[in-house]
C-alpha cells in the first residue's frame, strides 16, 4: 500500500503534465484509447464512487448545520458559471457543437480538483467539500434543465439522455459510495488511499478517449477559439467568484470570511470536466465534439488552480495574513513596513 501511496504522490504532483503527454499520444495513436468509448460512463462512475466512499454522514450534517454558506456557493456556481459560458458564445462567435460543448462544461457541478486547491490555499476545504457535494448531487437536475434553457437555440438538447445518464454515473456511484463507507467505516481505509489514483487513472482514460474521438479535429479552423475561451471561462469563474463572496462577507461577514472566499472561489471557477466529457460523449453520441470544451478545462483549470493556490499563499505570507483573518485585508501599517523594507 506504501506503493500505492508513492505512486498516487507522484501522479498528483505531475498530473497536468501526465495529461497532456497522454493527451499527445491519443492525438498521434488514437487507437490507444478508442476501445474505451463506449465505457466511459463507467469510468466516471468509479471516479464518483471512490468520491462516495470517503464521504461521512458527517459530511451530510455539515450541510445541515451551515446550509445559507452551501446554498449560497452552490446556487453562485450554478449561476455563473453557465452564464459566462452563454456570454463567452456569444462574443466569439461560437455556433452549432462546439457552443453546446462550452455551454455543457459551464453547467456542470464543482470539479474533485477544487478541494485540493482550496487546501493548498488555506481556504475552507470543509465548505468546499460541502459545495462540490451538493453541487454534485444536484447535476442530474440541473445539467438538463440549464442545457435545456441555455443551448436549445443551437441544437435540440437531449434533456431525457443528459437526466438518466446524470442519474447513473452521478448519483447512484455516490449513494453506493456512501453505502459501502457507512457499512463497513475503517476496513474501507486501505482502500481509499487508492482512490486518488484510481481516479486519475479514470479521467486520464476518458481525456484519452475524447483525444481519440476527435483526432482529425482537435485542432482545426472551427476548435482554434476554444483555448482562449476556456482560459477565460475559468479564469472569469474565479474572479466573479471571489468578488461574489466579497460581496457575500458584507451581507455576512461572519460565514463569509477569508478562508470561505477561497473556497467558493474554486468551487466556482473549477469544473468537473470529466463529467461534461462523459456526458458529452453519451447525450451528442454522433458528435464527440462536444466533448472538447471539457478536455480543455480538464487541462488548463488544474494549471491555473496550482498557480492561483500558490500565489495565494505566497501573498498572505508577504503580507502577515493568517488563514483564518476576517477579510485578507492588509493594513496600512503592513503596507509601510514592506514599503520601507523594499526601500532599504
Amino acid at each position: 500500500m506504501a506503493k500505492v501511496q508513492q505512486f498516487s504522490s507522484w501522479l498528483t504532483k505531475w498530473f497536468t503534465l501526465v495529461v497532456v503527454l497522454w493527451a499527445v499520444l491519443n492525438f498521434f495513436e488514437p487507437q490507444t484509447s478508442l476501445w474505451a468509448k463506449s465505457y466511459v460512463n463507467y469510468f466516471l462512475s468509479i471516479i464518483l464512487f471512490g468520491m462516495g466512499m470517503t464521504l461521512s454522514i458527517e459530511d451530510f450534517k455539515r450541510i445541515i448545520r451551515m446550509p445559507l454558506m452551501v446554498i449560497v456557493g452552490t446556487v453562485a456556481h450554478y449561476l455563473i458559471m453557465p452564464l459566462l459560458a452563454v456570454l463567452l458564445c456569444w462574443i466569439f462567435r461560437l455556433q452549432g457543437m462546439i457552443a453546446v460543448g462550452v455551454i455543457l462544461v459551464g453547467c456542470c457541478p464543482s470539479g474533485t480538483s477544487s478541494n485540493v486547491m482550496s487546501f493548498l490555499s488555506k481556504g475552507d476545504v470543509a465548505l468546499d467539500v460541502s459545495i462540490g457535494l451538493l453541487s454534485t448531487l444536484c447535476a442530474p437536475i440541473m445539467v438538463p434543465l440549464l442545457m435545456s434553457g441555455l443551448a436549445s437555440s443551437y441544437v435540440q438538447i437531449p434533456v431525457e439522455k443528459l437526466f438518466l445518464t446524470s442519474v447513473q454515473v452521478v448519483l447512484i456511484p455516490v449513494a453506493l459510495g456512501v453505502i459501502v463507507h457507512t457499512i463497513f467505516g475503517k476496513h474501507v481505509q486501505k482502500v481509499t488511499l487508492a482512490l486518488p489514483a484510481v481516479s486519475q487513472i479514470a479521467i486520464l482514460v476518458i481525456i484519452g478517449v475524447v483525444v481519440a474521438a476527435n483526432n482529425g479535429k482537435l485542432f482545426t479552423a472551427q476548435t482554434a477559439l476554444l483555448l482562449p475561451v476556456v482560459m477565460l471561462h475559468n479564469l472569469s469563474g474565479y474572479t466573479l467568484g471571489f468578488l461574489f463572496s466579497k460581496l457575500m462577507y458584507k451581507i455576512y461577514p461572519k460565514g463569509f470570511r477569508y478562508a470561505q472566499q477561497k473556497a467558493v472561489t474554486f468551487e466556482v471557477g473549477m469544473q468537473d470536466s470529466a463529467l461534461g466529457a462523459t456526458l458529452a460523449l453519451q447525450a451528442f453520441a454522433a458528435n464527440p465534439i462536444v466533448a472538447i470544451p471539457s478536455t480543455f478545462f480538464s487541462v488548463w483549470h488544474n494549471i491555473s488552480g496550482s498557480v492561483l493556490s500558490s500565489w495565494w499563499v505566497r501573498h498572505d505570507a508577504k503580507y502577515g495574513i493568517k488563514a483564518d483573518s476576517e477579510n485578507g485585508k492588509i493594513h496600512a501599517t503592513t503596507k509601510q513596513v514592506k514599503l520601507e523594507t523594499a526601500q532599504a
